[in-house]
């Protein structure tokens, strides 16, 4: 693994093709609540980040994890986090909710 982060982040616009192709995966939103109450993108589970720990069985059963946090770097330390704990199928969305706001959806709101 020498170069995690390369291979752990995912775009936006990947994860919107996911979406449309239907692809299963858990989308997880690890902001705090009222970040997750100002802007979101449906479908995402709000698991804060603190709380990810406490999640760790329910995300390992998941397979295929998508993170995203507020511009990408409280998701990407989960993400890392969960693959440490074997959890390999966890990637997160680079550039967080601001860059899907600006790349993929313009209706979420910019905070």
């Amino acid at each position: 693994m020498s170069d995690l982060p390369a291979n752990i982040e995912i775009s936006p616009q990947e994860v919107e093709a996911r979406i449309a192709r239907g692809v299963a995966f858990l989308f997880v939103d690890v902001r705090e609540k009222w970040e997750h109450e100002a802007a979101r993108i449906e479908g995402a589970v709000l698991i804060p980040l603190r709380e990810i720990p406490g999640h760790l069985a329910r995300l390992a059963a998941a397979g295929e994890i998508v993170l995203y946090c507020h511009h990408g770097v409280r998701s990407l330390d989960a993400a890392a986090w969960l693959h440490a704990q074997g959890v390999t199928g966890a990637k997160s969305m680079a550039g967080g909710i601001e860059r899907w706001a600006v790349e993929v959806d313009p209706l979420v709101p910019r905070y």
